[in-house]
């Protein structure tokens, strides 16, 4: 089958929507597919289109359902059309709500984003959680520093400083420091980072790094925090989980899906005191860790990519039926 994936992150970028795709164009051809992506429909003939974000996508969802009414066409949900666009308000965008009226299937990357859909299309999604591997190699944590990763690019979405600002409220004695891997998307956020890094000696801003380079960070590092304020299934979730690295995550749908309820790493979002609560804890509290620990080890099944493989080629069977 051919298969033409639309993302609208540029090339070359490592924005989570354009990494997913390449992803997914990967798995694909794995199960004997020919993949093609672009950041808007081109018009070539393809068996199946698939979409990420609803209103981004929207002129490309559009176009092919136009010129293609009987083809099938997938859209995977992200965050901003979960949590944002496809809110039945005011504050709802039309136009990623026409998309997912167009849509053959949907997917969402966690259980709890079906929940999110008008009752009449929920008959239509299909959940696929994002797969990772661990890095090759040993990778040993720093032992003169208790590194805790942030990865995610410095969007107010993501909530990026609410770890640094975690890590003042530190003791003095804690070895804990916030290394963070991303991009910033605007002059404001760049120069944030820049100041928390100035008056804050626990945070240490990355900036971006190549996608091999940002797993081995995350891979010795002793713990994760992802404090978003909204996400469709994060990346570097299914990440962390897959290097063995616990997380200390918001409590938001987008990560609960994925982590289930009962996990022990929770914390309000944008919650900085309960954070730092959870990072002492963390750091000097050896049974704590050992439950985040057992719990990440719990989950990695989920994210195994023979999972979500597996998930697809369902999918597909269902499209070609």
């Amino acid at each position: 089958m051919t298969i033409s994936i639309i993302t609208p992150a540029p090339a070359r970028s490592l924005l989570g929507n354009r990494w997913t795709a390449l992803r997914w164009a990967r798995l694909l051809r794995d199960l004997g597919h020919r993949v093609a992506v672009e950041e808007k429909y081109s018009g070539r003939g393809c068996g199946v289109l698939v979409a990420l974000h609803a209103r981004r996508s929207y002129p490309s969802i559009e176009r092919f359902r136009r010129e293609h009414p009987a083809t099938p066409l997938i859209l995977a949900l992200t965050g901003t059309d979960l949590y944002g666009d496809l809110r039945g308000d005011l504050r709802g965008n039309r136009q990623a709500q026409s998309s997912i009226e167009m849509a053959s299937r949907l997917i969402v990357l966690q259980p709890l984003g079906v929940k999110e859909l008008p009752a009449r299309l929920r008959s239509r999604a299909r959940v696929i959680l994002q797969s990772a591997e661990r890095p090759r190699g040993r990778l040993r944590p720093k032992k003169r520093v208790w590194e805790v990763c942030v990865m995610g690019h410095l969007r107010p979405v993501k909530d990026p400083f609410r770890a640094a600002r975690a890590a003042r409220r530190l003791p003095e004695a804690s070895r804990i420091r916030i290394v963070h891997v991303g991009g910033a998307l605007s002059e404001q956020m760049k120069r944030e980072a820049r100041s928390e890094m100035r008056m804050n000696p626990r945070y240490h801003w990355q900036g971006e790094l190549s996608r091999g380079k940002a797993l081995r960070l995350l891979a010795r590092s002793r713990l994760h925090v992802l404090s978003s304020r909204a996400e469709g299934g994060a990346n570097a979730l299914s990440e962390a989980i897959a290097c063995g690295v616990p997380t200390l995550a918001s409590r938001i749908p987008g990560s609960a899906g994925i982590l289930g309820p009962d996990y022990p790493g929770y914390f309000p979002a944008g919650d900085t005191r309960a954070l730092a609560e959870l990072l002492r804890r963390a750091e000097t509290d050896t049974k704590f860790l050992q439950r985040l620990r057992s719990a990440c080890r719990r989950l990695q099944p989920l994210v195994r990519p023979a999972r979500e493989r597996e998930a697809w080629r369902k999918l597909l069977a269902e499209c070609a039926a």
